[in-house]
């Protein structure tokens, strides 16, 4: 957790960057992404070479050359602005040595630098900015990670294709619904900032902080647990820092289209699948993957997003997804089909319907959470709906924090669900037979079945209510009375 002062610091440097001209918030961040991407391989160094002094051996592996040390970080801070502009911006400088760097050593964020380019326009800008940076302590990794979701919890505006960042809670809340095992394999096939796949390393951490001592685990942890894909080259390079700062070495992330052609090969690789697709978009026949359209006939980006994870998945496998409220009850047949294949050959188990305010101050547009794993051959029963009143935060665009939060209430019930049984529909959650869903053209809408209590309420006899306010008019008529003597005495 942020302390209010790093906060503060962090919004020095944001209102920095502003002040000096660069004013699109994902600009921002990813000019930030590369120096803390560059202050890292200094930090690398260092430890390098702490380590090559107790063993008396030869580093194992080095990221500056002897002529080289200028470009280290705690060099170049303490240059004067236009030097350090120079040493940033001349060839084979510091932002050519990050990309090439990263290339030379086979890691994987190589790729996501590739089209990396420098934007901070002054000398004294950089200097400043760099010297706001070194101040900020960022030995620990969990003041890494909370800064930057700080930072990008500073995204305000949606971008294009329907992209906006989830709140970090609701991801949360899937997360713990989920609950992750050490041998899951994880993809967010709409993996923007990456905040699934990092919550669902901090679960680890936090619920399972014993599998970090084991090897085989920290293996599949830094190299295959993580997979996610995202066709914004922006983005990806943001996510993978955040995954970076997050302590997660080498997370799979391709910069692709999920629903293209390029990704036919995603068919059931992974186990758990977590996501908020894009659902503002409507594609072309011709752009999406062919085999998808096997599944569902359609054009729009939430329905084929639907039946991606369903092929990504392999048998057993879980997912939870947001959709917008329209996949629960459109009346087209791509919804029906789409949802039809949820019940009828998976297995459905449940419905989270989320106010219409938890998206905002980006979107108005109401949403539920989908729960379910794949199966092949159906499995469906009953489903567990949850009609969500609260999140913790006011509904408006202020989304400020509040004491109503029904999340709490959630996961205990999701997770004994058995006691859920014999509910009422006129609670906060309940269960529907498979069969009733079937009946009503597999509508998943949570109103569709929820039963509203109305309150009798019994109303005095005409006769009285007429009475009683001619009671009232003659107390009024004397107390003017009263009003007019004190007025008088005077």
């Amino acid at each position: 957790m942020l302390t209010g002062e790093l906060r503060n610091r962090v919004d020095k440097v944001w209102e920095a960057f502003w002040t000096g001209g660069i004013s699109n918030p994902l600009t921002v961040i990813e000019q930030i992404t590369y120096l803390l991407f560059i202050k890292r391989l200094d930090d690398l160094e260092t430890r390098e070479e702490l380590k090559s002094n107790m063993l008396g051996a030869p580093a194992e592996r080095r990221y500056f050359s002897v002529d080289q040390q200028d470009l280290r970080w705690s060099k170049f801070r303490n240059f004067d602005p236009e030097k350090m502009y120079r040493t940033f911006t001349r060839d084979e400088g510091i932002f050519d040595h990050m990309k090439k760097l990263a290339s030379r050593n086979g890691s994987s964020y190589s790729k996501y630098l590739k089209g990396a380019t420098f934007m901070i326009p002054t000398p004294n800008l950089l200097d400043k900015v760099v010297g706001m940076i070194s101040e900020i302590p960022m030995d620990d990794l969990d003041t890494k990670g909370d800064l930057y979701e700080y930072l990008l919890s500073k995204i305000a505006t949606a971008g294009q294709n329907g992209q906006f960042r989830t709140p970090r809670h609701i991801i949360k809340m899937m997360v713990e619904l989920m609950e992750p095992r050490e041998d899951d394999i994880v993809c967010d096939p709409a993996a923007g900032t990456c905040g699934f796949l990092v919550a669902v390393s901090e679960y680890f951490r936090e619920h399972k902080p014993e599998l970090m001592h084991k090897k085989s685990f920290r293996e599949h942890y830094n190299h295959s647990m993580f997979n996610g894909n995202e066709f914004d080259a922006t983005m990806i390079r943001i996510g993978a820092m955040n995954m970076l700062l997050h302590g997660i070495e080498n997370p799979n992330l391709d910069d692709k289209d999920s629903l293209s052609e390029s990704n036919e090969g995603m068919r059931e690789k992974y186990t758990l699948v977590l996501a908020n697709p894009p659902f503002k978009g409507s594609l072309d026949y011709e752009s999406v993957e062919s085999g998808l359209l096997k599944t569902v006939k359609t054009k729009k980006t939430e329905l084929l997003f639907l039946a991606l994870m369903l092929r990504a998945l392999k048998v057993g496998g879980r997912c939870a997804v947001i959709v917008p409220d329209g996949v629960l009850f459109g009346s087209s047949n791509a919804h029906k089909a789409i949802r039809k294949e949820l019940i009828d050959n998976n297995q459905l188990e449940g419905v989270i319907s989320m106010p219409a305010g938890v998206f905002r101050p980006y979107a108005g547009v109401s949403t539920a959470v989908l729960l379910f794993t794949k199966t092949g051959k159906g499995g469906t029963s009953d489903v567990w709906f949850y009609d969500m009143e609260a999140d913790g935060y006011s509904l408006d665009d202020k989304r400020q924090k509040t004491e109503d939060d029904d999340i709490p209430d959630i996961i205990e019930r999701w997770k004994s669900r058995e006691r859920e049984k014999g509910r009422k529909r006129s609670e906060k959650s309940f269960f529907v037979p498979v069969r009733e869903i079937m009946k009503n053209a597999f509508d998943l809408s949570i109103n569709k079945y929820k039963e509203l209590v109305y309150e009798e309420v019994v109303f005095d006899e005409p006769a009285k209510i007429i009475t009683d306010i001619i009671k009232l008019e003659e107390e009024k008529g004397e107390a003017f009375k009263e009003l007019i003597k004190m007025i008088e005495s005077k």
